[in-house]
């Protein structure tokens, strides 16, 4: 073997660990945080704004009072691009209950303007970039991981947490609760 193709074998597999690593974390998170936890959010939570590509704000105060579904997600992430048909069928199927439902981008604005051009939704997307990540540690995903997803009650308590690709299920459940 090479020395060239000994470190790619190093490389190839400390990437996989890593993979590894974060999967056995994200799993050990989603069963350990995955209920929710019922913490109520701060005003600092709800004072946040952030700009949409299309122009104007998402006001987090403006979405106070009604359940409120936030993903957390990226352009260049598949499971987050997977699961947003999923999402804004959600949202267009629920806002007349109430159901309000915002997507976080973290990302740069140029790549989630062009993503939307191509795929675009019905719910409000937020331009978080850097805040948002810090957004997500803050929230109980200390990881970083995408997706994530925040479910908060009408009275602003976290009802419901999830890393990684929603499915039906969770929804429903979610809007039963």
């Amino acid at each position: 073997m090479t020395s060239s193709s000994t470190r790619r074998g190093w490389l190839y597999g400390g990437v996989a660990l890593i993979a590894a690593a974060a999967g056995v974390g994200g799993a050990w998170w989603t069963q350990r945080r995955g209920a929710g936890g019922g913490e109520k959010l701060d005003a600092a939570f709800w004072a946040q704004r952030f700009e949409r590509p299309e122009g104007g704000e998402v006001v987090f105060e403006s979405l106070r009072g009604k359940p409120l579904v936030v993903n957390f997600w990226a352009t260049w992430c598949p499971p987050c691009v997977e699961e947003m048909p999923m999402i804004d069928a959600f949202f267009r199927e629920n806002a007349a209950n109430g159901w309000q439902v915002v997507g976080l981008a973290i990302d740069q604005p140029s790549a989630v303007r062009k993503f939307l051009t191509k795929t675009p939704v019905s719910y409000p997307i937020g331009l978080a970039g850097l805040q948002g990540t810090e957004l997500v540690k803050q929230m109980g995903n200390t990881a970083g991981g995408l997706p994530f997803t925040l479910v908060i009650d009408a009275g602003g308590s976290i009802a419901a947490r999830k890393m990684g690709k929603l499915d039906a299920g969770d929804l429903q459940a979610w809007r039963r609760a």
